[in-house]
């Protein structure tokens, strides 16, 4: 009961990777066969950094990518087996990528150096500025530039984001609409920063994710869209247009954690809501269901634990 506490286990099989000790964040999910674990064991064992052999090579880099490049003046270094490390665990969410002696000379003006370049052409570069032999620090430093504060969710990854057992905040938009996703990024900076721990900060594709859609009476037409899955029910943001007015998204998240959401979709307004002389009524209604609760592990691919004591 210890072990599956520790690290997390709630179904069988689960099949964890190890890395110098870690634990990976991502479990292995793939089909039970030879095959399947066989050529992930050899993906795991691949070199998760790409060098470098001409500066020319950063210049057109895919920029909707997140890119940590590191600058070393050799690679038999403790610089770089940190650096290595670090990339090990967290190349999944970022492209690493490194360049040695002569090559990375004209990067490494004030030594061996690491850069990020989060997507976007015109994004800013970013240093990091503490020591490269602390591996802590420089895998806080990675993994805060690597997994972004509102994560894309997709058929792939629900299960995983699921499990994770927190609430989802979605933003439903239309693949190009790139414009919403970054008023959606900035508000929830802004206003929810406080809040990361108790909530998922989520994006979906509205042309993929038409059923959740439906299931809040909304259509691909609609979008952009903000919902709350609690994996009880779906609440749905009224107007994404008030998405900039101060405080309205975070109190949006407040009410579902003090259940007001909840309460006001069952019997109307709480009566602080209701105006002075306004008669209260009780308005029985019944939420949406939620819908990315089906993409939670399955009791085909896995024995699920219903009772602790099973352990």
């Amino acid at each position: 009961a210890d072990i599956a506490q520790r690290y997390r286990i709630s179904k069988y099989p689960t099949l964890k990777l190890f890395r110098n000790g870690m634990m990976m964040k991502r479990e292995y999910r793939g089909q039970r066969s030879v095959t399947a674990i066989a050529d992930y064991i050899r993906q795991q064992k691949s070199n998760p950094i790409r060098e470098v052999q001409d500066l020319e090579e950063i210049s057109s880099l895919d920029r909707s990518r997140r890119n940590i490049v590191g600058y070393f003046e050799q690679k038999d270094s403790d610089n770089y087996r940190t650096f290595e490390r670090v990339a090990n665990i967290l190349h999944d969410d970022c492209v690493f990528l490194s360049a040695f002696g002569d090559v990375s000379k004209a990067e490494r003006f004030s030594g061996d150096n690491v850069i990020y370049k989060p997507p976007g052409e015109n994004a800013p570069d970013m240093v990091y500025l503490g020591s490269l032999t602390n591996f802590d620090l420089i895998y806080a430093w990675t993994q805060d530039k690597c997994v972004p504060l509102v994560r894309e969710i997709t058929f792939e990854n629900g299960e995983e984001l699921t499990e994770e057992g927190l609430p989802f905040l979605i933003l439903f938009h239309m693949k190009d609409d790139l414009e919403s996703l970054e008023k959606f990024q900035q508000e929830v900076a802004r206003q929810l920063i406080s809040e990361k721990g108790t909530i998922n900060f989520l994006h979906a594709d509205c042309d993929k994710f038409r059923h959740p859609l439906l299931h809040i009476q909304k259509t691909p037409a609609d979008c952009p869209v903000i919902a709350i899955d609690s994996f009880r029910h779906m609440y749905v943001f009224p107007d994404f247009s008030d998405l900039s007015v101060p405080g309205k998204l975070k109190q949006f998240v407040l009410d579902l954690h003090s259940g007001k959401l909840h309460r006001e979709f069952h019997h109307g307004p709480d009566p602080t809501d209701v105006a002075p002389g306004q008669p209260i009524q009780d308005l029985a209604s019944s939420p949406p269901e939620s819908s990315f609760q089906k993409l939670a592990p399955s009791e085909h691919r896995y024995t699920l634990l219903r009772e602790k004591d099973e352990l």
